[in-house]
């Protein structure tokens, strides 16, 4: 019994701390492998959604043997403190990428991280209209929380690996100098998995440099602009010289809002909207109201329309908000400034501005109405105040008085076809407008933007049923309240974002000149125009901030008809940038 006791002695309870060992060296290489893994993904994350493939995190990371490389060769008592800087910087990195996401998502563009931060309000203000106040800041604590989440996991992975590598310097450093040299051949041998993404990757270090490159021109690009903006060949054009083959016309500047040439090109949309187009061509021969249409290029895509509108209103490409601003802080003689020196009243219709809008004092307007100013007694269209046809209708009889006053010049911006698309209006009889009520029951019908946006392919078709909507309105106010004293200038602000037009999208959107007068269309026989309200995919493209210019100088009293060969060709709006 007593031998018994002995062997029993021996048995493996009598070493409770083998199975502790075990365990801890189990967790201590699960933590391991948990932490190069998100070293890797972090490096690897590509900075757009379509790139998002399994082969992206397949490739071979040149930061990631550099980083092993300088820990294992780095003393003890600074290897934690690089670990700690890498992993900000590759955490921030991964951020950034992400970043790029979102913004060629809704603007066909990387994120720009000097200029960019502006548009944080313009965002939270889109979400509170989609979302609703609680929806929109809890989306905002959640990307809060993201970025921490993304700092502090990637923090923790290099400070783990930091600890693997001290332990085992020279096979680190060795494995390390050995995936340098496989990268090298990787990279000269330009071994691909698949097209676009090379096996041998160093997109990390690529998308910093790149990003410190254009923080660098985002910065100097404001002194450039001003020297730009300085030049202005009509600023002195005395008032009689100016828009003399205007005279008496009432002219309406109005922005579709997301009014894009894919609404036109895209099979996705086209057929309806040219539908929509083509009947418009016959409904206005038939009021006699004549039509000339093209292309401009937009400095935006998917937002910021506001760069567009100051675009053609300066005559100065505004591709940026330091250049808006920088627009805003000058003296630059604008469209507006124009028609008020050549005696035109001069008014903003902005129905979607619901705060402050300091800067509209600045363009020169005699009277701004912004939402609040238009009287309207509805339900909003959730994001959208009012309908277009509610603007339309409200500035008629404001404005457009029968009897003696002076010629109007009103910017319009229509806002029916902003997102979220839903819900929208029908057409309703001019006459039934009244203050707006007459389209409380339709601010109730369909699915809420929450549910629409789970389907890309029911964004699209809201998408299209909104331009549809914006273009009949036009066409319907300008057979109703048209004649020979109106001439309307149509034109989009920028094309929808890619999650609606698909990528490879241009930044075109189609310009529509629509008058009575011929006197008015001959001016601009030289411009190419198509006569019809469906441009030809060969119609002229020119630059957007081209438009200030060709319409001063066509409808100045010193007008002589240009060859048709000095239109603007279109230009990258990168390059533009």
């Amino acid at each position: 019994m007593h031998r018994e006791d002995k062997r029993m002695d021996r048995s493996p309870a009598r070493h409770p701390g083998r199975d502790g060992r075990s365990e801890r060296s189990l967790s201590s290489t699960v933590a391991g492998v948990a932490a190069i893994t998100l070293i890797l993904i972090a490096l690897l994350l590509p900075d757009a959604v379509e790139r998002i493939t399994p082969y992206a995190f397949l490739r071979v990371p040149l930061e990631a043997a550099l980083l092993v490389l300088l820990l294992a060769l780095a003393a003890d008592r600074i290897r934690l403190l690089l670990a700690a800087i890498a992993g900000l910087t590759i955490g921030a990195t991964a951020i950034l990428s992400i970043a790029d996401m979102g913004a060629r998502t809704a603007f066909a563009r990387p994120f720009d991280p000097v200029l960019d931060w502006h548009i944080l309000p313009s965002a939270l203000n889109l979400l509170t209209g989609t979302l609703g106040p609680a929806g929109a800041y809890a989306a905002v604590a959640l990307a809060v929380l993201a970025v921490a989440a993304i700092l502090g996991l990637a923090l923790w992975a290099t400070l783990r690996l930091a600890r693997i590598v001290g332990r085992h310097r020279r096979p680190a450093a060795l494995g390390a100098l050995a995936t340098a040299a496989a990268w090298s051949l990787l990279s000269f041998a330009d071994v691909r998995l698949a097209p676009g993404q090379p096996l041998a990757s160093a997109d990390a270090s690529r998308l910093v440099v790149d990003r410190i490159a254009r923080a660098r021109v985002s910065l100097a690009d404001l002194d450039t602009f001003r020297e730009v903006a300085a030049i202005d060949a009509f600023d002195d054009v005395p008032a009689d010289r100016l828009l003399a083959g205007l005279a008496g016309k009432d002219v309406l500047l109005v922005f579709v809002e997301s009014y894009g040439r894919d609404a036109l090109e895209n099979p996705l949309f086209a057929s309806e909207v040219t539908t929509v187009l083509r009947d418009g061509d016959a409904r206005l021969a038939a009021a006699g109201i004549d039509v000339r249409s093209a292309f401009l290029d937009s400095p935006t895509v998917g937002g910021q329309s506001w760069l567009a509108h100051g675009t053609v209103l300066s005559g100065l490409w505004i591709g940026n908000q330091q250049r808006y601003d920088s627009l805003i802080a000058s003296d630059r003689f604008t469209l507006v400034d124009a028609f008020d020196k050549a005696g035109w009243r001069t008014v903003a219709v902005m129905p979607a501005i619901t705060m402050p809008w300091p800067e509209g004092t600045t363009f020169g307007y005699e009277t701004i109405y912004a939402a609040a100013d238009l009287g309207y007694r509805g339900r909003p269209f959730d994001w959208v105040t009012m309908p277009d046809q509610y603007t339309l209708a409200t500035l008629h009889a404001r404005e457009r008085k029968p009897g003696p006053r002076r010629p109007l010049m009103a910017e319009i911006a229509l806002i029916s076809s902003h997102a979220p698309w839903t819900p929208l209006p029908d057409m309703v009889p001019w006459t039934a407008v009244g203050d707006g009520t007459v389209f409380d029951p339709m601010t109730l019908r369909g699915d809420p933007p929450d549910v629409v946006w789970r389907d890309t392919a029911r964004v699209r078709t809201q998408y299209r049923l909104s331009i549809e909507y914006a273009l009949t309105n036009l066409i319907s106010y300008a057979e109703t309240f048209g004649g020979e004293d109106l001439v309307m200038i149509i034109l989009g602000d920028h094309q929808p974002a890619p999650l609606v037009t698909g990528e490879g999208a241009t930044r075109d959107v189609p310009v529509h000149i629509l008058a009575s007068d011929p006197a008015v269309l001959n001016r601009i026989a030289d411009w190419g125009f198509a006569p019809t309200l469906l441009p030809p995919p060969d119609a002229p493209v020119w630059r957007m901030d081209a438009l200030r210019d060709r319409l001063l100088t066509a409808f100045g009293a010193d007008y002589v008809a240009a060859s048709p060969s000095t239109n603007h060709p279109a230009v990258p709006a990168e390059a533009a940038d």
